[in-house]
């Protein structure tokens, strides 16, 4: 009686807990491109491409190591659609007597898993998964009776528990953070970086072909260049460390017209993929810095990214779920713009931001937060609907890290779980950070009237339709004096602005 691997598409690690499980000479792993996994969200077509093309490589590379691989390529009309149907085919055809998965990704997918003793009649055994530094249960120790939990404090502890940018028991540099230095305008010096590109093989050229023949996907398929092994991944993480990771600290919130990457690694895919460990990442670059290669506000940004954003965001999605995905606490009503979808508005930064998007399945950290998020969040766009949006187009996005990042941080619908204040801001913010203004057919320096910057009436009006929330957070004091400053009947031209922006928004 053998036991059967499931490995899913985003657990593509050679320390994989399931691999240290099993024994290559007796038991079987299996793989599938599932239906179900690619059309619960309209992904994006580079998304779907570089999952499975992964997937089949990693496939390889277990077989070479000495695995049977028992791999169901994407079949639109096979009966196996989901996780449920593959691990029944390979457990009515095998005698399989245990079912092992390491913890997936998703609470849908768990909930699944945890059905499959009674379902399948077989034994399941679901093991940590390796590729996260701070295990779940640590998570759940360290928040347990917290009032409130903050990343910082979550990514302090971790600093310490890894010894990463630490002189002893002192932070490198003396400073636990350095990103007030991290918020400089880019002005074309010195040149942007970009992620490596990777020129597709014979098996990413097949799995683009399928992507293209058989599924009806959001956004570009054309100019897929991502890393699909660790070979290329690992790569990717060197080149990033030489060429943008020195600029990174200083330029990481810029918003330039005409670069997409900038000075960030793209490299959030291969690590949710599990191509890369966070470990090999953080170290690599607290290694630049310490041999003079990077400075110290850049490192230390980044890193924060990884070691604090991501373990935290993880740990958390997994603390809350599944009540999480529920939460409304803004009681938001407006659906999404169709434009979300197409980029077809006449607001620059947002027309940029999605035309990224939609050609690179990409956008950086501060497109998604203050100019696709923050346009949501003062809108009043429904939580479930810009956290689908969110998770459907980007490649690196994986329910675990999209839905706290956006429900909580982005809408702040978790009503402060995550962080303490929401991430509003007016026009003013994108044209201090960037040159999207200049090119946009609405005023930045104008509130009310049809040529006014929509983000400038729906922040004001955002403020006062939340005061009784929001007017006592010390973090907003000064916004609220600001309310006060304003004449009433200019206020009340300001909000007729706003409503206007809400009832005709698909025509902005």
């Amino acid at each position: 009686m053998a036991r059967l691997g499931l490995i899913f598409g985003d657990q593509l690690n050679l320390d994989h807990a399931v691999l240290e499980s099993l024994d290559p000479q007796r038991d079987r792993l299996v793989m599938g491109e599932l239906h179900e996994e690619a059309s619960y969200v309209p992904h994006h077509a580079k998304k779907i491409a570089l999952i499975f093309s992964a997937m089949r490589h990693f496939a390889a590379e277990l077989r070479a190591a000495g695995w049977t691989v028992d791999y169901h390529s994407f079949d639109p009309d096979s009966p196996v659609k989901t996780f449920t149907d593959l691990v029944r085919r390979a457990c009515d055809q095998n005698r399989i007597e245990e079912v092992v998965v390491s913890w997936p990704g998703e609470w849908r997918v768990l909930a699944e898993v945890r059905g499959w003793e009674n379902a399948l009649d077989v034994v399941v055994t679901v093991l940590p998964d390796h590729r996260f530094l701070c295990p779940l249960e640590d998570f759940e120790t360290w928040a347990e009776g917290r009032k409130q939990l903050r990343m910082e404090f979550f990514y302090r502890q971790m600093r310490r528990r890894t010894g990463l940018l630490m002189e002893g028991d002192q932070p490198a540099g003396g400073s636990w953070n350095f990103d007030a230095d991290n918020r400089k305008r880019w002005k074309g010096d010195p040149p942007a970086a970009h992620p490596m590109r990777f020129t597709p093989d014979e098996t990413t050229e097949a799995v683009l072909g399928l992507v293209a023949d058989q599924l009806s996907a959001f956004g570009e398929l054309d100019g897929f260049d991502f890393p699909v092994t660790r070979e290329q991944a690992r790569r990717g993480l060197a080149h990033f460390i030489r060429s943008g990771l020195p600029w990174f600290g200083d330029f990481q919130d810029a918003l330039p017209d005409d670069e997409d990457y900038l000075f960030h690694s793209r490299l959030s895919s291969s690590l949710n993929l599990g191509l890369l460990s966070p470990r090999e990442v953080c170290e690599a670059a607290e290694q630049a810095w310490r041999e003079g290669r990077a400075p110290i506000n850049a490192v230390e940004g980044f890193i924060r990214q990884i070691l604090g954003w991501r373990e935290f965001v993880r740990g958390l999605y997994w603390l809350k779920m599944p009540g999480y995905a529920e939460l409304n606490v803004l009681g938001n009503e407006q659906p999404l713009p169709d434009w979300y979808w197409t980029g077809k508005t006449r607001m620059r930064c947002l027309a940029r931001a999605i035309d990224a998007t939609r050609r690179n399945a990409y956008a950086h950290h501060i497109q998604r937060l203050m100019v696709t998020g923050n346009f949501a969040l003062l809108l009043g766009v429904v939580p479930k609907q810009i956290c689908q949006w969110y998770l459907a187009v980007y490649a690196d996005a994986y329910d675990w890290v999209e839905l706290p990042n956006t429900l909580g941080m982005v809408m702040h619908a978790d009503g402060g779980i995550l962080g303490s204040k929401p991430y509003a801001a007016s026009g003013k913010y994108i044209q201090r950070m960037g040159d999207h203004c200049k090119q946009c057919a609405y005023k930045v320096a104008e509130t009310t009237g049809d040529s006014a910057c929509p983000f400038n009436a729906l922040y004001w009006d955002f403020l006062v339709r939340h005061r009784d929330r929001f007017e006592s957070n010390p973090r907003m004091t000064m916004m609220y004096r600001n309310v006060d400053r304003m004449d009433p009947d200019r206020l009340a031209e300001v909000r007729a602005r706003a409503a206007r922006v809400r009832s005709d928004i698909e025509n902005f």
